[in-house]
């Protein structure tokens, strides 16, 4: 079974739960509100997707600073969510390493915690496919669990009849590879771990050039 059905049957599992867990939880969180501040002014009023956006509220938190947001999601559960939630809002069921959307499209382009899903070796032509729906001039934010390892998950969110992976990824790799794809880094952030978290956080943006 390949990482993309094993990833989708699990959040397809999870997806209420998992709504239920994180749904109030950037209120929380201060820098990751400022990192997303940063790129809805950098991405101006859109268009902009999430991939991987779950149950959509850093899509619906976008677009209440201002953007144009829509979201993807490898999972039809989890978009089932985010359409309950967010009915204002587009979801789409997707998958991120072959995405239904036209070249040089997007201003801007967020994986929020989901390339983590992504084995790292298919990370470098999965950036490609970052770059190809980004217009020139825009720009792609990451956030991903900061480490080297992959960590088979079984038990989550109240389930424990799980199996997919979850890759933590050192972040001067990501940026590597990022700008081996072409990308131009602007900024980096790592956040130190709070509450329940065992590892830190990175938040990785970065933007096209215009040539």
């Amino acid at each position: 079974m390949s990482f993309l059905e094993t990833t989708r049957i699990a959040y397809d599992t999870v997806a209420e739960s998992y709504a239920e867990f994180i749904e109030d939880d950037l209120p929380n969180r201060p820098v990751e509100r400022s990192v997303l501040g940063l790129f809805a002014e950098v991405a101006g009023g859109g268009p902009v997707v999430e991939v991987g956006c779950g149950q959509g509220r850093v899509a619906a938190h976008l677009d209440a600073l201002g953007v144009d947001a829509a979201g993807i999601d490898l999972s039809p559960e989890m978009i089932a969510q985010a359409r309950k939630r967010y009915p204002g809002l587009r979801f789409e069921v997707g998958t991120m390493t072959a995405l239904d959307l036209p070249d040089a499209g997007l201003a801007g382009l967020v994986a929020w915690y989901s390339i983590i899903h992504v084995p790292p070796a298919l990370h470098p032509d999965l950036f490609l496919e970052f770059r190809r729906v980004l217009r020139p001039g825009g720009f792609l934010l990451l956030a991903f669990h900061v480490g080297d390892e992959t960590r088979h998950v079984t038990a989550a969110y109240g389930h424990d009849n799980l199996s997919y992976d979850a890759h933590r990824l050192p972040p001067e790799r990501v940026a590597d590879q990022l700008v081996e794809a072409g990308f131009a880094m602007v900024a980096q952030t790592i956040r130190q771990p709070i509450g329940w978290e065992p590892m830190p956080q990175a938040f990785l943006l970065a933007t096209l050039g215009t040539d």
